[in-house]
């Protein structure tokens, strides 16, 4: 493999680089058990441009419908969720 082939991101790369991006906090990156909620990391508003940010960086439609506060209270759920959305 050549030296500058880039590496390809995993899909929990790909979604905690949107989460912190959407939540203004590297803390997602290096804690996937944070309660995103409870630390107010994430509230309605981030929570609707997260899933307006994934939907862009993935292609799939999520429906604020799907989303269980529950399955996306850590890093970790939201990781779990987008890899099952996607397939990964």
């Amino acid at each position: 493999m050549p030296a500058n082939t880039a590496r390809r991101m995993t899909t929990a790369e790909r979604v905690i680089d949107v989460l912190a991006d959407v939540a203004e906090d590297n803390v997602v990156r290096t804690d996937p058990d944070i309660p995103l909620f409870e630390q107010d990391v994430l509230d309605s508003l981030r929570t609707v441009d997260l899933i307006l940010a994934l939907t862009r960086e993935f292609g799939v439609d999520i429906s604020p419908a799907e989303l269980d506060r529950s399955l996306w209270a850590t890093p970790k759920h939201i990781v779990a969720f987008m890899e099952a959305k996607v397939g990964a």
